[in-house]
């Protein structure tokens, strides 16, 4: 497995890496098998959060007996200095160790800084002079807030949306990075699924020796083909780069990535499904929203409250609602077709 160096950590961790949200879908037996193998493989580098249910517990489960082996970073979604250490508290218990490799604020809505009011900083460097975390690291999806995180110095890690469709200004904040001797976490690598050349979608990213991206997978299948191109890197070939075009035009503007954020709805619409379902049903098997149940929950959308709650706490500013209306319609218009 090839190796690479993480910022100006002294982290040298495999240069793929586990995303650990789908193992929330599968059962633990299951989990344990595929990190397992993943560890076995090479792969030392596990992402996680406290908020990605049982994910946390999983690799604690499968990995406890090769801790000083892996790297493990997790996050806390949480506000207040008591609330941190709360959640480090059950992170460190269901992760079967006593401290945390990379320990992240999740996608906060501002950059932390020492002195805040809810001393939020403060209960990460009380945490670091413990011994219960190593480097303190941030992760977000709007690119003013990296760039401001980047740029105070005050992490050593950076996890961002990045994928062969991301666009050129993303990838100035990965060149900021590397200059800055900040550690670069890949997230959304397969644009929430909706990438579905993962051949071209791992060419692209090894071009860039200062990321690790963060693969999420939950069948053994997907396993061995990330590992199948560590250990024979295809090429970033002509095919590759008119495929990612094609995408990048498809993609580009007003596209859910499905990070979740607008939810929950209250009028139980499922947010992160319905607004992509037109670019799903285009690029995967489509009959598994023909069905009674899916066409129920898209007929949520009629029933919009018009709360803003969705539009607020989208972190790529889409106007939600708008968004779900112009799925609603294409959803229609694909099921009469």
């Amino acid at each position: 497995m090839k190796m690479l160096p993480f910022g100006k950590t002294g982290i040298i961790a495999s240069a793929v890496g586990f995303g650990a949200i789908p193992i929330q879908r599968i059962t633990i037996d299951e989990s344990t098998k595929i990190l397992q193998k993943a560890y076995g493989e090479g792969i030392t580098f596990f992402d996680t959060a406290r908020m990605y249910t049982d994910s946390e517990q999983k690799i604690g489960a499968a990995l406890s007996n090769v801790r000083d082996k892996i790297i493990i970073a997790t996050k806390t979604h949480s506000k207040t200095y008591d609330d941190i250490m709360k959640d480090l508290e059950t992170s460190l218990s269901l992760l079967k160790t006593d401290y945390i490799d990379i320990y992240q604020f999740h996608n906060p809505e501002h950059v932390p800084q020492p002195g805040d009011e809810n001393r939020m900083y403060e209960a990460m460097t009380d945490a670091k002079k413990a011994g219960k975390i190593k480097h303190i690291a941030i992760t977000n999806h709007r690119l003013d807030l990296a760039h401001k995180a980047v740029d105070s110095g005050l992490f050593e890690s950076l996890q961002f949306p990045f994928s062969c469709v991301s666009s050129d200004d993303d990838i100035a904040l990965v060149k900021k990075c590397e200059d800055a001797g900040v550690g670069f976490i890949a997230m959304k690598a397969m644009a929430g699924g909706l990438i579905t050349n993962a051949k071209a979608a791992f060419a692209y990213i090894w071009q860039f020796k200062n990321v690790i991206p963060i693969w999420g997978m939950q069948h053994m299948w997907e396993l061995d083909e990330f590992l199948s191109y560590e250990k024979n890197p295809p090429a970033f070939d002509d095919a590759m780069k008119t495929s990612i075009d094609n995408d990048r035009k498809e993609l580009s503007g007003s596209f859910c990535r499905g990070c979740g954020y607008c939810m929950p709805c209250p009028a139980g619409i499922p947010i992160p499904t319905a607004a992509r379902l037109s670019f799903m049903m285009g690029r995967s098997r489509f009959e598994q929203f023909l069905s009674d149940d899916w066409a129920e929950q898209m007929e949520r959308i009629k029933d919009c409250k018009q709360c803003g709650h969705c539009k607020e706490h989208c972190p790529y500013k889409l106007d939600t609602p708008e968004v779900l209306k112009a799925q609603y319609a294409k959803y229609i218009e694909f099921k009469q077709a």
